[in-house]
This record gives C-alpha cells, structure tokens and sequence, in this order.
C-alpha cells in the first residue's frame, strides 16, 4: 500500500540562520519606523509646495502620507536586490519565499500590508506565532509563504 505524505520543504540552512532572529527583527522594525518617518519629512516638504501649486488639491495627500511613505519604502527596499529593508540589513537579515523565487515590490508591500494589518487586530498574536514555529516565523509570514533569515557574513 502506497501512502501518501504532504510535500516537504527541504531548507539546507542551519540553525545559524534562525538564532536571534526574532529579536533582530524587533530591533530592525524599530529602525525602519524612524526610518519611514525621516523619509515622511521631506515628502511633507513635497506635498506642502505642490499643495501650494494646485491651490490646496495636493495637501489631501498629507491623510496618506506615511503609509505612502512606508509602502514605497518596502517596495523599494524589501522588495530590491537585498531583499532587506535598511533596518533588516542593519541586523543581518534577509526576507525570503519558502519556493527560492525572489521577493518583488508587491510581494514586499502584501507583506506590510499584511503585517500592520495584523499588528492593528492584536500585537501579542503576530509575536506568539513566533514561538511556537521553529523558524521564528510570524503570522503574515505563515500566510505568504516566507521567512527571515540572518544574512551569512561576506568579506570582501
């Protein structure tokens, strides 16, 4: 008789990769948070002056302003060829998909979205999930198929 088993992923990391995971990760949104509200002065500055130029039109954008700022940064930076925000980069870490393709822009703002989406609902059930999953995965992670690792050291 044949039994049938559900597919396993094969990961060749060690647990090198996972260690400290969850409180880099903490430290690196941290990083990212005063990161996203430098970038949101200066777009203020840009909305302000066009604000000006369509007689008040564009100063509607300032209700969006930091999420703008927070997705495009994603995009950007999570979704770029370091798969890292700067925050992550600071601390090491990479984001990932489970199936080894790389992470895109949407790929990367899904993830906030989904992560802020989540922390809103309930902060202490993203983090929970981390402890109870050997790769310190959270609940969007889960959901989207990925996860952080710690980036190997290269020296040049």
């Amino acid at each position: 008789m044949v039994e049938l088993s559900a597919p396993v992923e094969v990961h060749h990391d060690t647990s090198e990769a996972y260690d400290e995971v969850r409180r880099r990760r903490m430290l690196a949104f941290l990083v990212d948070y005063v990161v996203v509200i430098g970038l949101s002065v200066p777009a203020a500055f840009v909305i302000f002056v066009a604000g000006i130029l369509t007689l008040g039109l564009a100063w509607l954008l300032f209700a969006v302003l930091v999420p703008l700022v927070a997705l495009v940064y994603l995009a950007l930076t999570l979704g770029g060829p370091g798969q890292a925000t700067w925050g992550m980069a600071l601390f090491s870490l990479q984001l990932r998909r489970l199936d080894n393709r790389p992470i895109d822009g949407m790929m990367a703002i899904v993830h906030g979205v989904l992560f802020w989406a989540i922390h809103v609902v309930g902060t202490p059930v993203l983090l929970v999930a981390s402890l109870f999953s050997s790769r310190k995965r959270l609940l969007h992670d889960l959901a989207l198929g990925t996860e952080v690792v710690r980036k190997p050291l290269v020296w040049a």
